[in-house]
């Protein structure tokens, strides 16, 4: 089948998964005391972002965690580290040094308003004293109210961490088949889309908050993991 082909299987793939758990959440909604499954996938689409061929919204990231063996990390910790902090000294804002998806926006917004000399160290480093992270603070929060107005999906995928493990193959197959990046574009991105604005051309060409895996080719068994997953979900 061609690569449009079985682009279009996969989004319709999610519109049943979407059915499947009560429609798509905003992180913004989001708490711990929702029944997330402790391993699975994500699915970020962005407002305003529809496919060429129909009103679908556009995927803009897929991930998921916990893709190293012996890795303890939920699936509601990394969307939590995504969603950034509620409450405390760094309330509104969060942490883009332990989450990409954080520092990749971050980087489009810099971009898009002329900010380096405000904030020159933004993506340095694994982690940043309490100064600096002040200092990143109202950054930081425009990030967070970006990223928890997205709307996404998720899937149970409940197996042991590792590189071999369906969340990994699932993951990493579907970014290339959803990327444009030095492909011929499908589902172009708007004009208006923040990722054109990114510093990195995985992200401005592919159309994703991806870097990682957006240049592969992709194994179109995948849909046919990703369909056996979503019909357990329609089981519960």
């Amino acid at each position: 089948m061609s690569r449009e082909a079985d682009l279009d299987r996969l989004y319709d793939l999610l519109t049943d998964l979407e059915a499947a758990v009560g429609g798509k959440q905003r992180l913004r909604d989001c708490t711990g005391h929702i029944d997330w499954p402790e391993r699975g996938l994500y699915f970020f689409y962005a407002d305003g972002e529809t496919r060429s061929s129909t009103d679908q919204l556009r995927m803009t990231r897929i991930g998921t965690h916990a893709v190293s063996a012996g890795s303890g990390t939920s699936l509601w910790n990394r969307l939590r580290t995504h969603r950034g902090a509620l409450s405390g000294t760094y309330e509104g804002g969060g942490n883009h040094r332990g989450s990409v998806f954080r520092k990749r926006v971050g980087e489009a917004m810099i971009e898009r308003a002329g900010l380096h000399d405000d904030y020159p160290h933004w993506g340095e480093g694994s982690g940043a004293g309490r100064e600096r992270r002040l200092d990143e603070l109202e950054h930081e929060r425009r990030v967070s109210e970006y990223i928890r107005d997205l709307p996404f999906l998720w899937v149970d995928v409940d197996d042991e961490p590792g590189p071999a493990s369906d969340r990994a193959y699932i993951e990493r197959n579907a970014i290339a088949l959803v990327s444009n990046y030095q492909k011929p574009s499908i589902d172009s991105r708007s004009d208006h889309w923040l990722g054109i604005q990114s510093p990195r051309s995985e992200i401005s060409e592919s159309g994703l908050w991806n870097i990682n895996h957006v240049g592969e080719t992709y194994d179109s068994d995948i849909l046919d993991r990703l369909a056996l997953l979503i019909e357990e979900t329609e089981g519960l």
